[in-house]
């Protein structure tokens, strides 16, 4: 994918049917506090306690979050997604929406593509489609993401984490 919006990034899907896909891209912090955005999320910031950019869509319109529980059961304000890791509603009081709230990372903006424009990508291979773990959600080394998603898979993928970024060049 060369678009320079993807371009080594890891984006969790987080709906996908006939009427298109919605994604977070997990791996791109911003510099901007959450303490600054959402003061009442702070304290359950998952480090880096920046903002993230979900994606190339509505960038400073939507908002998501994504929150690790201590246990998985389905609220209005929170639901699962992998292991106990879900979306969580920022527009609610952190303490009302559950007490075993234990880490939260918010995304500006998401990754959303149309009826049929995944799959399209997906048939032209310009995505690798892998399982994600809990951690890779909220992972401490956002930077380092791509590269261990990659090799954890093995085989030919696990070599491609070790491409520079121009090829050409090497």
């Amino acid at each position: 994918m060369r678009d320079p919006n993807f371009e080594r990034t890891v984006v969790f899907v987080i709906e996908h049917d006939d009427e298109g896909a919605v994604g977070l891209v997990l791996n791109r912090p911003t510099d901007a506090a959450i303490d600054d955005a959402l003061p009442d999320w702070a304290a359950l910031a998952s480090a880096p306690a920046v903002a993230f950019v979900g994606g190339p869509v509505q960038q400073a319109e939507a908002v998501f979050g994504l929150a690790r529980v201590q246990r998985v059961e389905d609220s209005d304000a929170w639901q699962p997604l992998v292991g106990r890791v879900g979306t969580v509603d920022l527009g609610a009081d952190p303490g009302a929406v559950r007490a075993d709230l234990e880490a939260v990372r918010v995304f500006a903006g998401y990754s959303g593509w149309g009826p049929g424009q995944l799959d399209d990508e997906l048939r032209q291979e310009g995505w690798f489609v892998v399982d994600a773990l809990p951690d890779d959600l909220l992972t401490s080394d956002p930077g380092g993401l791509w590269r261990r998603v990659l090799r954890r898979q093995g085989g030919e993928l696990a070599i491609v984490a070790n491409y520079p970024l121009d090829i050409e060049s090497n």
